[in-house]
């Protein structure tokens, strides 16, 4: 019976001192540049125009883009699949399709992280000319 004890008191000693000692609290975060991007006035028949947001893992451990969607089709993110180191800098690519658009546009493009804050917002905007 007191070995039983004293095997449960040093697992449980030892749920207590991994997440302390093993690494287990370090934290990403993602810190962007800019939260929006103002194409200004676009041609229609421009074809599509692309925007790179700079961000940086300002935390301390290994930040993951888990998914990054846009709110319709007209507006496709890229988003690097590797994770990236703390300290270090990355891209996400927005890209925005004019045609038959004409008009003014505002797009979100929500960010999934494994970080903090989970999710982040960023901005398109501008307005589309019709005409060749």
């Amino acid at each position: 019976m007191k070995l039983a004890i004293k095997l449960m008191m040093l697992l449980v000693a030892c749920v207590i001192a991994v997440p302390a000692f093993g690494g287990g609290g370090k934290k990403a975060s993602a810190k962007f540049s800019e939260q929006v991007y103002d194409f200004g006035v676009i041609k229609e028949s421009g074809g599509p125009v692309s925007h790179e947001f700079e961000f940086t893992n300002t935390g301390d451990g290994n930040l993951v883009i888990l998914n990054a969607t846009a709110e319709c089709g007209c507006t496709q993110p890229e988003f690097p699949e590797a994770p990236i180191a703390p300290g270090k800098k990355s891209k996400l690519k927005v890209t925005y399709n004019p045609l038959a658009r004409p008009g003014a546009f505002e797009k979100t493009v929500t960010v999934k992280t494994n970080g903090n804050p989970k999710k982040v917002r960023i901005k398109i905007k501008g307005t589309v000319v019709p005409g060749k």
